[in-house]
């Protein structure tokens, strides 16, 4: 067999086998080199076709490490973001920036509101922000929900049965607090989601998430028409 694909193949199984997990620094091209004894160029061709593949990400002067693998979502769904990440075999977790009780003056969720921020963390890094509004006129019981426990999207898809949600979906810059809470550059591009909803006409909640660019894809399948 080729060397180049031998050190790729051998990689690439034991990176979708489990063996090595996203984040993991994978050998150096000089170890790797004197592992399979061959040059460098091979082990960096390797490595290239490991990257283009999406299994690995090549930092300059850091090294080659394991990629975390995008996570896929439905466009027409409300996914649980603790499944999807799960799902993927990452570690999930929330952690709870601020929760409190506002009043709002958006023409569609007026009232009063718990505005709840926070971040969604997959394998020990940061995944998304989220910013939400649930609106207790119509969701009273969430005012007792302890949402340092539970995510507050995991907790809406457990106990409000939803009957329509609109999603917005753009390409945008984050702001530096934003791109330093992720860990991505200021110019870095994010998947912003806003969606909203309701529950027999009368809203729920509104969020806004925020997700690096190479960690989410939002896919939709759908007919061709009459």
């Amino acid at each position: 067999m080729n060397p180049a694909r031998r050190i790729r193949d051998e990689i690439a199984a034991a990176i979708q086998s489990g063996e090595w997990r996203p984040g993991d620094r994978v050998p150096t091209e000089q170890e790797l080199a004197a592992r399979y004894r061959c040059a460098r160029a091979t082990v960096s061709k390797a490595l290239g076709e490991l990257a283009a593949m999406g299994l690995v990400e090549r930092r300059r002067k850091a090294g080659t490490f394991v990629a975390h693998p995008p996570v896929h979502s439905a466009v027409m769904t409300v996914p649980d973001l603790a499944e999807l990440i799960a799902a993927r075999g990452e570690v999930y977790r929330w952690d709870l920036a601020s929760v409190e009780t506002v009043k709002t003056d958006d023409d569609l969720l007026a009232g009063t509101a718990l505005r709840i921020e926070g971040v969604h963390m997959a394998a020990g890094e940061a995944f998304a922000l989220e910013r939400r509004f649930i609106a207790l006129g119509e969701v009273p019981e969430a005012a007792d929900a302890d949402f340092a426990k539970e995510a507050p999207g995991t907790w809406l898809l457990g106990h409000i049965p939803w009957t329509q949600a609109r999603h917005v979906i753009r390409a945008v810059t984050p702001t530096h607090k934003e791109a330093a809470l992720l860990a991505i550059g200021a110019s870095a591009a994010c998947l912003e989601l806003d969606r909203m909803t309701w529950r027999a006409g009368r809203v729920v909640t509104h969020v806004r998430q925020l997700f690096r660019g190479d960690r989410f894809d939002l896919i939709a399948d759908f007919n061709a028409g009459p």
